[in-house]
């Protein structure tokens, strides 16, 4: 009897204990499947394309019926036969053609002396028959040159005879533009090439301190750093200030952010890190592209920044947006698509050219910009806009969730596709956003791109010293980018800013206001761009 309870317990034993292995190797074998995918996607990081162009036809797919009316397949344009005429040249391929309208011109002419303007058959006078002519640009190298500002004192000579007893004779002096800096031999050109040069072009500071030196010019980083932060927290925080102020007033924004380190913290490490805000205006309103420096990703300084605004605020998917109040927040498809096409990516090679159920979500999401393609190629206003994508993009957006949520019950969490399926799932309020407006854009494409100079910047000035540094490049960053959103030329701009700002009552909105990139009617031509 005893013998067949210990043979009872011992089966039970063993039963429970299979199943614990066996549930122990299927985590074991997801964990495996999941570092597999890592390796693979950041072996395709690293040495792959970046490009996330859907290729027709490199995989086969199976739809239901309901599937393939919402996924119709994307028609290729056809490709036009263009015919030369015989008196054309067919263009060669990859040549380009430079646009020299706008440039000033110099003109270089070739004539014969008067010695040799005889024919030397008959000995007869030469005329000027035609012309021929040729065409090259000429680059002229920066130099620098000292500009002495001198001004004139005048006195009346018959009052001083008038009043000899008097404390002090009439005197007129000539009136002279203030300094962007008094005391200081930098003028604004110099601050206005010191920032074009580091935060347009990239070039840190040590690079212009050694560049200047090559200009016969010895200026340490030390004095173009001290420009750069008087500049822009004396005189371009003010049009700070002011385009913040219309930034708030429109109803569409974008926003974004990337990692910045800065070394003198106060009660952080220099490896920590920080981040650069972005807030920029869309297609309705002024063009407006503001950066933010701040200590943390914390979704309470989106929250301060934008505590005016009321409107709709294009975002990704980080949750810290939410802290943002009054506003309806839109979500970015691009990240959701990118998430399907990393899903295929971390694919093993023998398995990513077979057909495979992460593939369909990447064509829903290709069938969405397809139609906005479609649309933006049509030039059509926002309320045709809207019309069309309740008409076209809301069935695609139903079938794409009811698909969604027959795959999540068929997926590990964890791996890169169950990932993909859970991002769209937990966005999706955000991601249909898109449907209320006509305006709204499907994507936060335009906030990535106007982040990009800051990125690629930040690659070679690494890092920024102190806070206030970082402050003063958000600043510096803002006015440059905004200038370039409204067709200016950069360095024009910023030297009329700092001839200008000196000698205006800066305390008067209205006079800021004229001095704003996107008033060109008070801004001289010389500030706007050669194109």
């Amino acid at each position: 009897m005893s013998n067949s309870i210990d043979n009872t317990e011992s089966i039970e034993y063993l039963q429970n204990r299979c199943k614990q292995l066996e549930q122990q190797n299927a985590e074991l074998m997801a964990q495996l499947n999941w570092l597999k995918e890592q390796i693979q996607l950041n072996r395709h990081r690293q040495y792959g394309s970046s490009s996330e162009r859907t290729v027709p036809g490199q995989q086969e797919l199976l739809f239901n019926e309901t599937e393939l009316e919402a996924l119709a397949p994307l028609v290729e344009p056809p490709i036009e036969n263009i015919e030369v005429q015989p008196h054309q040249r067919r263009k060669k391929r990859g040549s380009r053609v430079v646009n020299i309208e706008g440039l000033p011109v110099e003109t270089i002419e070739y004539r014969l002396p008067e010695e040799e303007k005889h024919c030397a058959c008959c000995g007869g006078a030469l005329h000027e028959m035609s012309t021929e002519e040729r065409q090259e640009l000429k680059i002229i190298p920066a130099q620098v040159k000292v500009v002495k500002h001198v001004r004139y004192v005048y006195s009346c000579r018959c009052c001083e005879k008038d009043a000899p007893d008097a404390d002090k004779p009439l005197v007129i002096t000539a009136p002279m533009p203030a300094p962007v800096l008094q005391k200081s031999f930098v003028s604004p050109s110099v601050m206005a090439y010191v920032m074009t040069q580091k935060y347009a072009y990239g070039m840190p500071l040590y690079r212009q301190e050694q560049h200047f030196l090559h200009l016969g010019v010895n200026l340490s980083r030390q004095n173009l750093a001290n420009w750069v932060l008087y500049g822009a927290n004396r005189w371009l925080s003010l049009l700070y200030d002011r385009m913040h102020h219309h930034l708030l007033q429109q109803k569409y924004l974008y926003c974004d952010e990337t990692s910045l380190q800065v070394l003198h913290e106060p009660g952080r490490k220099a490896q920590t890190n920080s981040y650069m805000w972005l807030y920029r205006t869309g297609p309705v309103g002024p063009p407006i592209v503001l950066f933010d420096y701040q200590e943390t990703r914390a979704g309470e300084h989106p929250k301060k920044f934008l505590s005016d605004f009321r409107g709709f605020l294009h975002v990704d998917g980080y949750s810290g947006y939410h802290l943002v109040e009054n506003v309806r927040l839109c979500g970015c498809w691009a990240h959701a698509r990118r998430k399907f096409n990393e899903a295929l990516k971390a694919l093993p090679n023998q398995k990513s050219s077979k057909p495979v159920v992460a593939q369909q979500g990447l064509e829903y999401c290709n069938q969405l910009f397809a139609i906005e393609g479609d649309l933006k190629e049509a030039e059509v206003d926002a309320k045709t806009r809207y019309k069309e994508r309740l008409e076209r993009s809301k069935p695609v957006l139903d079938a794409f969730l009811a698909w969604l949520h027959t795959q999540e019950t068929k997926v590990l969490p964890k791996s890169s596709f169950g990932q993909a399926i859970t991002y769209c799932l937990n966005q999706w309020e955000k991601l249909e956003g898109f449907l209320l407006d006509g305006n709204l854009e499907i994507d936060n494409n335009r906030s990535e791109r106007s982040l990009k100079p800051f990125v690629v910047g930040r690659k070679n000035w690494m890092f920024s010293n102190t806070p206030s540094g970082a402050r003063a490049s958000a600043i510096v960053y803002s006015i440059i980018e905004t200038a370039k959103e409204n067709g200016l030329n950069p360095f024009t701009y910023l030297i009329y800013l700092f001839e200008q700002l000196p000698n205006i009552d800066t305390e008067d909105e209205q006079v800021l206001d004229q001095l704003l990139p996107w008033s060109k009617e008070s801004l001289p031509n010389s500030c706007l761009a050669t194109k």
